[in-house]
């Protein structure tokens, strides 16, 4: 948990339903001293699906955690899966808004959330997503981190095996909820989980999973770097046309014009720096070297 996506006193919520990955990063992070809000969301499409959440919330209780159950309306539509994944994200914006509070009924208790949930994807989930997302022709990943629905969603077991939370239950002496759902191979993601890495693995002659998971980690990477309107200064040790790579994509991410005079000029703050000021790129925006990186943002007025 210590690796900077979650430490230090300030609370943070989790995504628990009750099954083993999200029972074991609950476990896992209240062992972490961290302050803990279990957030169980009850999206009501099973019945006795109330029960299961009030069982979750009280397990995390029992572990010091604070927790509350969040009723959610999943809207009917093509997909019941995204539909109860956007709803979901929802309630964790809500419910995790700073300064936020909510009242529980049935203790009459108030409980206060960070802007930050952390959600149980696993290894595994990393390489059914990716494989799911290849074949609707979007390679993409899960990321560490991202902002959805205005909230800090993080995932801390990204690099722990589905089996590996299992085996933490079983350790800790909690029996986990299975999830109907995660067996029925009417969704696609149970396919691939029951069916296609396995053969996958059969074909590789070992598991498939970590080779996924890595690639999948190269995509979410390179689309990071897109994405970024900085360049580090550590770029200076890579070839140079890769380094303008990069420094084009940051200009083109910020808005500012590509083109090779700025994408040289960006490249001097970073292969030739003497002390010059900011290099401006265009459209309102210019480049200054700050704190290990460059930065593309809008210039300054005096």
């Amino acid at each position: 948990m210590r690796d900077g996506i979650l430490a230090g006193g300030e609370p943070v919520g989790v995504g628990l339903s009750g099954g083993p990955d999200s029972l074991a990063l609950t476990a896992a992070m209240v062992a972490e001293g961290l302050t803990v809000t279990a957030i169980c969301v009850d999206h009501g499409l099973q019945e006795g699906s109330r029960e299961i959440s009030e069982r979750a919330a009280a397990t995390a209780r029992r572990w010091g955690a604070e927790a509350v159950v969040v009723p959610v309306e999943v809207p009917a539509g093509n997909s019941l899966e995204a539909a109860a994944r956007a709803a979901r994200y929802q309630a964790f914006a809500r419910w995790a808004a700073p300064g936020n509070g909510v009242s529980i009924p049935s203790r009459g208790e108030r409980v206060s959330f960070a802007n930050t949930v952390a959600v149980a994807h696993t290894m595994d989930d990393l390489a059914e997503s990716f494989v799911l997302a290849g074949l609707r022709g979007n390679p993409a990943a899960m990321a560490r981190e991202a902002v959805i629905e205005g909230c800090r969603i993080v995932r801390p077991l990204l690099g722990v095996r589905r089996a590996d939370t299992v085996g933490a239950c079983e350790e800790i002496g909690v029996t986990p909820w299975n999830d109907p759902q995660n067996a029925d191979p009417a969704f696609r993601r149970v396919r691939v989980r029951r069916e296609v890495l396995p053969l996958l693995g059969d074909i590789v002659g070992g598991d498939a999973v970590p080779a996924l998971a890595r690639a999948a980690g190269r995509v979410q990477v390179e689309a990071t770097r897109m994405e970024s309107t900085t360049v580090p200064l550590a770029t200076k040790d890579l070839p140079q046309a890769t380094r303008h790579d990069i420094i084009a994509g940051a200009l083109r991410a910020a808005g500012a014009k590509v083109s090779k005079a700025h994408v040289e000029g960006v490249d001097k703050l970073i292969t030739q720096w003497h002390g010059q000021g900011p290099r401006d790129v265009g459209q309102g925006l210019v480049a200054l070297r700050v704190s290990g990186e460059i930065k593309i943002e809008e210039k300054i007025y005096e």
